[in-house]
């Protein structure tokens, strides 16, 4: 397998396509169905275009970690020590499972914290690799870390209104656009070096959500308890060349949720 071609600079676009109607995407029950609906996209006129005769597809798998062990309900963000509990180790053997079942993973990545890489164990082993750590895949920041306090606690306490009077960015952590660029610049990396195949990336919530915004053309601001992005969720990003064909979801664990 060649590596693909460089990609053009990010230029605050989608990944490679124009941005499409909001809400482009596909959904999925609890059937284990995944839905891929094409999203419109169009052609770089830089040359890269040309690197092959034949387009090729290439398939990258971003994928929460499971269930973590916090009886305290601490907002644990880039802490240590935050492992799977039981019920998360379960959901990433059932999430491992249905990756083999339907792909050839020819590459897995993690963020450097622990329940990630607990998670993406489980599918580097089903598909005979090493994992590799990237530190573009981690947790967003959050001046909340280390504290045990609901997203309504936040907006009720005068308290802590300094921290988030502006949604937008958001004021409480890292902006949205930082963790758009990173999450891209990880999965086009992903892409030049899997041209072809099909990567699995472990991530985060807030992390995966934002590159799905940013993929389907929509604001990057959103509500929290709006997410589509349950625990060991998949989101499949697919790539024809360098053009985003279409984006995909799946809840592989969605019987052991509560």
């Amino acid at each position: 397998m060649r590596p693909g071609p460089p990609d053009p600079a990010w230029t605050g676009g989608a990944l490679g396509r124009s941005p499409g109607p909001r809400g482009a995407v596909g959904g999925e029950g609890l059937s284990g169905r995944v839905m891929r609906v094409p999203v419109p996209c169009v052609r770089s006129t830089s040359g890269e275009d040309r690197f092959a005769t034949m387009s090729t597809t290439t398939v990258v798998h971003l994928l929460r970690h499971g269930e973590v062990y916090n009886p305290q309900q601490v907002l644990y963000g880039r802490l240590p020590g935050y492992h799977l509990s039981d019920r998360g180790r379960a959901m990433a053997e059932l999430a491992a499972k249905w990756l083999a079942d339907r792909d050839t993973v020819t590459a897995v990545y993690s963020s450097p914290l622990e329940r990630a890489q607990e998670t993406a164990q489980p599918v580097a082993d089903a598909a005979g690799v090493t994992p590799r750590l990237d530190e573009r895949l981690i947790e967003a920041e959050n001046s909340f870390e280390g504290e045990s306090v609901t997203v309504a606690e936040m907006l009720v306490n005068p308290r802590m209104w300094g921290r988030v009077y502006n949604p937008l960015r958001p004021s409480w952590g890292e902006p949205y656009v930082h963790i758009r660029d990173r999450m891209v610049d990880m999965i086009k990396a992903v892409r030049r070096e899997t041209w072809g195949g099909v990567a699995v990336c472990v991530s985060h919530q807030l992390p995966i959500w934002t590159v799905r915004r940013a993929a389907e053309g929509r604001p990057l601001w959103h509500r929290p308890d709006r997410r589509q992005c349950s625990l060991a969720s998949v989101t499949t990003l697919t790539f024809e060349d360098q053009r985003l064909l279409s984006v995909g979801y799946s809840e592989p664990a969605a019987q052991l949720y509560t």
